[in-house]
């Protein structure tokens, strides 16, 4: 049975694929290089169940604590789901953050890499690992700053032993965006690195158009948070 709720985030899942699809079309680039990540953080389950049942199977969560609290029920169910750590991650809950996501796309700073590095050693799980990039050089946010990516992917591949992967930014809301997914891209490119995290609601279609293997969509598929 469909109520609503369920009617509106379903329609709003599939708007959001077609505008991705439209736009990765536009760019000239293959539909399957480009991955929507659902951005589930705050909503609960039962919100989280519709676009499940729906074929989608990539999600993004920002906190390690909420996330323990609602997805090792619903990957029980959906066993194919990729999990992406979105936000920012504390050293301390580098185990935890192990043994959950399939991909951790916030490491900025040696205390992270070296604790992720420690966890490798322990256990058999291997989540694929981006770099955050601080592209605006904002205070208050995440990121490595674009003029020490390059000795940060060095000691992550050559001092920690970590296979970086990708590369993931969240621009600044007052600037074009295109411009910081134009430096995410060089910095990717001087390291052979293919994987490119760019672009929420917003601005998903500057970001493929930009080289974005992966988009970040929350409020579009999920409606907007309280």
């Amino acid at each position: 049975m469909s109520d609503g709720k369920t009617d509106d985030v379903v329609a709003r899942l599939k708007k959001v694929r077609s505008e991705v699809l439209r736009a990765v079309r536009d760019a000239g680039r293959p539909a399957q290089l480009v991955t929507l990540v659902a951005v589930s953080k705050t909503y609960f389950a039962d919100a989280i169940l519709p676009v499940l049942e729906e074929g989608q199977r990539v999600f993004g969560e920002n906190r390690v604590q909420e996330s323990q609290g609602k997805w090792p029920d619903l990957k029980a169910q959906y066993p194919d789901v990729e999990l992406h750590l979105i936000g920012p991650l504390q050293s301390n809950k580098a185990k935890e953050a192990v043994a959950l996501f399939d991909v951790i796309e916030t490491i900025d700073r040696p205390s992270i890499a070296e604790a992720l590095s420690k966890e490798f050693a322990k256990t058999d799980r291997r989540p694929k690992l981006y770099v955050q990039v601080n592209t605006g050089e904002e205070p208050q946010k995440a990121g490595i700053a674009p003029q020490d990516a390059d000795a940060f992917l060095a000691r992550c591949r050559d001092e920690w032993k970590l296979p970086i992967e990708g590369l993931m930014c969240i621009p600044p809301v007052d600037e074009p965006p295109s411009a910081h997914f134009g430096l995410l891209r060089t910095i990717a490119q001087r390291h052979g690195i293919k994987t490119l995290s760019m672009g929420m609601s917003a601005d998903f279609e500057a970001a493929i158009q930009m080289g974005a293997t992966h988009v970040r969509v929350g409020s579009a598929i999920f409606g907007h948070r309280s």
